[in-house]
């Protein structure tokens, strides 16, 4: 590689790290409280009602910060099509990781009473708030720069972020509930993992100091094509974007908070397995997904977002079937393979929508229509997923209603997917005006 090809490349390069960096953080965070509302939250917020329905509870505070994802990112994505994206993320950051800490800190139900769980609550908006706006971000910032024949797998870092969040935050738990006892864990070694974000997002704002706000935003400033109402515009102009949006993201959320979230309670809850039993297939799930993301995603760059997409929806409704049945033989490795299925399929649906979502959105509002469609699926998918599937659980006794919700949830993915144009391979400057890219059908 030529010296000037090198300094070419250094500010896509430092691009991906700090939107790799960034992004593992936030879902570190975010990952870690859901972890932990399945296997400690229930007696520690909620120690008045039975292991089952205090689990429903803590999975319901678990879902109000996906109740603010839309705020915060509806927020990000105008002042991040205004006046750019770097500031947002630096701020984004920044909130995620101080809110974490907090619920580190937060006094528990003996002693405080009912302010604890009403102080998990506030805390947990903001982090909802804060990750409302940082996904997108995260992916503009690479989008923007990749070229076009490689934006699909470079794009995918930003998704690779998920598995390194999910691997970090149950790693910590994994080795703090190993190393202590039941008593000590649920009294205060659940907060080690929170505390420590002191460290990790002190690495993040750092990083991203050093990455340059993305050439497509600067263009546009320069040329004074910005709007002052993103949002508006966007909602004028692209308002079907955002609905095939959410229908690509919200069965694909849904998929992977059943395999990673309500798994833990159901090995646990029902089954009566030790809690490291459904940590350990998270762990190893979460290290297939740092390849699978990328491989897909470059994949896409081949055949198109389109195809990769409904191949793994089409893989995830078939394995829904055999899922449970792997999972209730009470074996470990089977459990391991039920998850690493499911989480094999859902990496085709969801390794290639960092670089579909940011093609489908013009540069003055791309930010704003990434976040909102993002983050508005979080609600109707992965925020009360866990939350129903409990629900249906206690109602029926069995997974049958469980498997249901998760088939219907696969097949508006499915369908979205086949209803959306292609946008392998065109230029991001004319994709969110183009109609149809036939390049890659």
């Amino acid at each position: 590689m030529s010296e000037t090809t090198a300094k070419a490349d250094t500010p896509l390069r430092r691009a991906i790290l700090g939107s790799l960096v960034g992004t593992s953080l936030e879902w570190y965070d975010f990952f870690l409280y859901g972890s932990a509302a399945a296997l400690v939250f229930n007696e520690v917020f909620f120690p008045s009602f039975d292991p089952l329905t205090g689990t429903l509870l803590s999975f319901l505070t678990f879902a109000i910060g996906f109740i603010a994802r839309p705020i915060g990112g509806v927020l990000a994505g105008h002042y991040g099509d205004r006046f750019g994206r770097k500031k947002v993320l630096l701020f984004t950051v920044s909130l995620m990781g101080a809110s974490t800490v907090a619920i580190g800190l937060i006094p528990t139900y003996a002693t405080i009473g009912i302010a604890a769980p009403i102080l998990l609550i506030i805390i947990r908006l903001a982090q909802g708030f804060a990750l409302g706006g940082e996904w997108a971000g995260g992916a503009l910032m690479i989008a923007e720069r990749a070229p076009a024949a490689r934006r699909g797998f470079l794009t995918s870092f930003v998704q690779v972020g998920v598995p390194i969040g999910t691997l970090v935050s149950t790693a910590v738990l994994y080795l703090m509930s190993s190393v202590l006892s039941r008593e000590a864990f649920v009294q205060w070694g659940w907060r080690v993992p929170f505390l420590l974000s002191v460290v990790v997002v002190a690495i993040g704002i750092y990083i991203r100091r050093q990455v340059a706000e993305t050439p497509a935003f600067t263009e546009t400033k320069e040329r004074d094509r910005g709007t002052r109402a993103p949002i508006l515009t966007l909602l004028r102009t692209q308002p079907i974007d955002v609905l095939r949006v959410i229908g690509i993201r919200a069965g694909a959320d849904i998929v992977y908070y059943l395999l990673v979230t309500f798994l833990l309670t159901y090995v646990t809850t029902t089954l009566g397995l030790p809690r490291n039993v459904g940590l350990l297939a998270t762990l190893i799930g979460a290290g297939m997904q740092l390849f699978t993301y990328p491989a897909f995603a470059a994949l896409s760059d081949r055949y198109g977002r389109r195809k990769v997409t409904v191949f793994g929806a089409a893989g995830a409704f078939v394995w829904m079937f055999v899922f449970f049945p792997l999972v209730d033989t009470k074996s470990t490795g089977l459990i391991v393979l039920a998850v690493l299925g499911g989480l094999l399929f859902h990496s085709a649906m969801y390794g290639v929508q960092a670089s579909w979502i940011c093609e489908l959105f013009d540069t003055q509002h791309r930010y704003s229509g990434a976040s909102l469609g993002y983050q508005l699926s979080g609600i109707v998918g992965g925020s009360l997923a866990p939350t129903i599937a409990v629900a249906l659980l206690q109602v029926s006794h069995s997974t049958t209603l469980v498997v249901a919700y998760v088939c219907a949830a696969i097949a508006l993915v499915l369908v979205t997917a086949l209803l959306t144009r292609e946008t392998r391979g065109g230029e991001l400057r004319d994709l969110g005006t183009t109609t149809t890219v036939e390049s890659a059908s």
